[in-house]
């Protein structure tokens, strides 16, 4: 089994994505889950390019990584200056990293046209700089921009260059598909190309302007190449870098190389969706191995197919990269949709199979008027439950809520407010008011506050997310929409629907989903009923939404 080393360049190339910008934390907490999934190389940044990147090397060596190396990055010494008085060299050097990573023009249009050198004095600035880095250094890379654009134009002088490199004293060579339109084929010669040329380790650095990065670091790594360079779910400028999710998974699952062990390729859908966290990203769902959709079934036949077995429509076993299969519910889904959603939320076969036929005419004729469960297990969960006992469960009962949203002044922020009356499962009736930032806020805070006094655990209850979506296209603000609220609380992660014309009263149906939902779930727990049980007596019901 070939090793190959994981170069990350999250930190670094990762950070030239439009609207990510990773503060010095940030960077740090990336760091240290890429050493623990077992990344070779952690590219933190160019030192002297912002004063970001510069602060992050002293802390970052302070880390105690087990396993990965910090690389500090930047380019050759200009063109008019000794190595010696360069001061990116010099910068490089300051950050105290055991190994350094350096751009290096490798296309003599560049040479020509940017750097108005001839292309022996290019070989000069190559040599100098990695032979000055590589008597200080344990490690020198050497990153050859644009080779496979300057192999095509003049492939001698781009062989020169990654020579001139080796021979300095270069550790690895990484042939960089700088503008990202490269093919497989092309890649793969090129780097056989490089094999023949030099001794040192040859590496992959591709950018995804063909969409091709994946495959073509895949195509490199067949043909030779020892290191592959990539960031975090493909982020990088422009339309990004190669994602290593997706090369690392295929390399070692599909083609048998050694990237990491096997207990640490588990985490990486948990490592793709940290790194979206920390940079305010909304996850690819349809990202290949992590995404939420990834192994998710939509289809009656598809999920018929996988509850007899897997591997008939799932190419790997998710577990393998730490997700899980999902079967979907929606007015597409089947009875063998149901019967899988049913197993998964602990309720018995033979309790669900004789709602089956009511159930799936509710639920198609609610995704006809909007509603979408696939994303909102908790409320779905709650409607399997009103077909089992032929009630829908609520633990409180709405008597009216009224919202104002009022703006005095043009240079003033809005002011919401929420009245509401409940009554709850004594029958006692909570009259109460909330000011809010924003109607959806302040209505959910008089809930609260009329609740606390029959259930205080809805405390410790808070809001993740909250997202509309308009349905209607072409009615403007007459649309229906869909609201979807995400809650937590110290244990679990929820999701709940509402769909209406009005967004304040679909955000209601998602709220009091919610807060039923954890309430349902906590008594659950507490008296030790399976899912399929029935609830405690003595709770009213709210008429409303079935």
């Amino acid at each position: 089994m070939r090793r190959v080393q994981v170069y990350d360049t999250t930190l670094r190339d990762g950070c030239q994505t439009e609207e990510i910008a990773l503060t010095v934390d940030a960077k740090l907490a990336i760091a240290e889950r890429l050493d623990a999934f077992g990344v070779d190389y952690v590219e933190g940044g160019w030192p002297g390019s912002n004063p970001r990147d510069a602060a992050f090397f002293a802390p970052a060596m302070k880390l105690g990584l087990r396993h990965a190396k910090i690389v500090a990055f930047g380019s050759t010494r200009r063109v008019n200056r000794a190595a010696e008085e360069d001061e990116n060299l010099d910068l490089i050097l300051r950050a105290g990293t055991p190994a350094a990573c350096i751009v290096a023009k490798s296309w003599d249009l560049h040479v020509r046209e940017e750097l108005r050198i001839s292309r022996e004095a290019n070989l000069d600035v190559i040599r100098d700089s990695v032979a000055f880095l590589r008597e200080r250094l344990d490690e020198v890379i050497v990153d050859a921009e644009h080779f496979f654009d300057g192999w095509a134009a003049n492939p001698e002088f781009a062989l020169d260059c990654v020579r001139a490199a080796a021979e300095a004293g270069a550790t690895a060579v990484c042939l960089c598909d700088t503008r990202g339109g490269s093919m497989p084929a092309v890649i793969e010669a090129g780097v056989r190309a490089a094999l023949a040329a030099i001794e040192v380790p040859i590496g992959i650095h591709c950018h995804d302007d063909g969409e091709l990065a994946v495959a073509n670091s895949i195509a490199a790594v067949e043909a030779g190449a020892l290191q592959v360079q990539g960031t975090i779910n493909g982020i990088g400028e422009r339309c990004g870098n190669a994602n290593l999710v997706s090369v690392v998974a295929n390399l070692q699952l599909k083609l048998g190389y050694h990237c990491v062990e096997p207990e640490q390729l588990r985490g990486l859908t948990e490592l793709s969706r940290f790194v979206d966290e920390v940079a305010n990203r909304e996850p690819q769902k349809q990202q290949a191995y992590v995404g939420q959709s990834a192994f998710a079934h939509k289809a009656g036949l598809h999920a018929s197919a996988v509850r007899k077995h897997a591997s008939t429509y799932e190419h790997v076993d998710p577990g393998l990269v730490g997700n899980h299969q999902r079967v979907l519910v929606s007015d597409q889904a089947g009875r063998s949709n149901l019967l899988h959603k049913a197993k998964e939320f602990g309720i018995p076969a033979e309790v669900i199979e004789p709602k089956l036929k009511g159930l799936l005419a509710e639920l198609k004729q609610l995704e006809h008027l909007g509603y979408q469960f696939e994303g909102a297990d908790a409320s779905f969960e709650l409607l399997l439950q009103k077909a089992i006992q032929g009630q829908k469960i609520r633990h409180f009962e709405l008597a009216g809520f009224r919202v104002i949203d009022e703006k005095r002044h043009e240079d003033e922020a809005p002011i919401a407010e929420a009245t509401i009356m409940v009554k709850g499962p004594d029958g006692r009736v909570e009259h109460t008011a909330a000011q809010g930032n924003g109607p959806v806020n302040a209505l959910d805070l008089a809930l609260r506050k009329a609740l606390a006094k029959f259930y205080p655990e809805i405390g410790d209850v808070r809001l993740v997310d909250y997202k509309v979506r308009v349905l209607d296209q072409g009615v403007g603000t007459e649309s229906v929409v869909r609201v979807l609220i995400e809650s937590a609380d110290a244990d679990d992660h929820w999701t709940t629907v509402g769909v209406s014309n009005n967004v304040i009263e679909a955000s209601w149906q998602a709220l009091a989903d919610a807060i039923d939902f954890k309430l349902y779930k906590d008594r659950r727990g507490r008296d030790g009923r399976g899912a399929g049980s029935p609830p405690a007596p003595a709770e009213p019901v709210a008429a409303g939404r079935s």
